[in-house]
């Protein structure tokens, strides 16, 4: 971005720069936590577990790009060394040691938990700050983790009744 665009952002860049580098760590461990997830799934309707946490791994992997872009476009530089995510993770890694289907679903449902209640407080920051890029950016992330979470727990309801 250029400096007519920082300018938007002003003094409050670095803040911004910071609270993106925080969700772009969660974003790679969710991608990593679903990728995993779909690969060692097992038990009721075990096919449709393993798509939906498919596709969720591919949003939070396309979320860590939009996330990468704007932290770039802010001046700032993204988490360069895998071994930080856990450090920087507000969210962390829930590691799937019960293959489960239900259990996998719990543990991405409370991840998803977690990346709401992040980018609803990176929204509000934005807003204050009068960032109407990183406004619409984490506008469109957040609705896609809301919409995740209601994937995971229409799953996890179709599994308890069967």
């Amino acid at each position: 971005m250029g400096t007519r665009g920082r300018e938007i952002v002003g003094a409050g860049a670095k803040e911004i720069v910071d609270l993106l580098n925080k969700a772009l760590a969660d974003e790679w461990l969710a991608y990593y936590q679903y990728w995993v997830g779909a690969l060692v799934a097992k038990g009721p309707m075990r096919p449709n577990v393993q798509a939906e946490l498919t596709e969720h791994a591919n949003d939070e992997l396309k979320h860590a790009g939009m996330l990468a872009e704007r932290i770039i476009q802010l001046g700032g530089t993204p988490i360069l060394n895998p071994s930080q995510w856990a450090k920087l993770s507000g969210c962390g890694y829930d590691e799937p040691k019960d293959p489960h289907t239900l259990k996998l679903l719990e543990q991405n449902i409370k991840g998803e938990q977690c990346a709401i209640v992040t980018y609803n407080t990176i929204l509000k920051k934005v807003m204050v700050e009068k960032d109407p890029i990183t406004f619409n950016l984490v506008r469109k992330i957040l609705e896609d983790e809301v919409e995740h979470e209601q994937d995971l727990q229409d799953l996890e309801e179709d599994i308890k009744l069967r």
